[in-house]
């Protein structure tokens, strides 16, 4: 290994075990954006003409948006690193049998059918243009005249 080799593959490693996360977007490509956006006036609302008292519905707001939050971080805490690590695992698998076996075979198959068609080419050529070629020689020469007989 060259020392130019050694000097990518060392920075490649440093950039992904020092690559800075944004802690403010959490989602820069935008992939829950309409998913899982469930705020208080999406779930409960009430129509003009039956309102609860004030103090009832800021509580019922307060108390939503609380337990919403703390659940969430809660869950997230306890069940979202050991989920980190199964999809982490899961997808190192699926890139591990799509670069070793899947890529490999669809390559295999490219060079093999590319043989096959060459030689399908060859025997349609071969064969089937002569007679067509003929056939349509043959038909070529009818021809079709229509009378109206009164």
């Amino acid at each position: 290994m060259n020392k130019e080799q050694s000097y990518y593959e060392d920075r490649i490693s440093k950039d992904l075990l020092t690559k800075e996360i944004d802690l403010v977007d959490r989602d820069p490509k935008k992939i829950n954006e309409d998913v899982v956006k469930v705020e208080f006036e999406d779930v409960i609302a009430e129509p003009q003409g039956t309102h609860s008292f004030d103090g009832v519905w800021k509580a019922s707001y307060t108390t939503f948006t609380l337990t919403k939050y703390w659940c969430y971080r809660i869950l997230s805490a306890v069940i979202g690193v050991p989920l980190a690590i199964i999809w982490g695992i899961l997808f190192a698998l699926i890139s591990f049998c799509h670069i070793w076996t899947v890529m490999p075979c669809v390559k295999s198959y490219l060079i093999e059918i590319q043989c096959v068609g060459k030689t399908f080419s060859l025997c349609v050529h071969t064969f089937c243009d002569p007679l067509f070629e003929a056939l349509g020689k043959i038909f070529s020469s009818i021809r079709v005249s229509m009378q109206k007989v009164v």
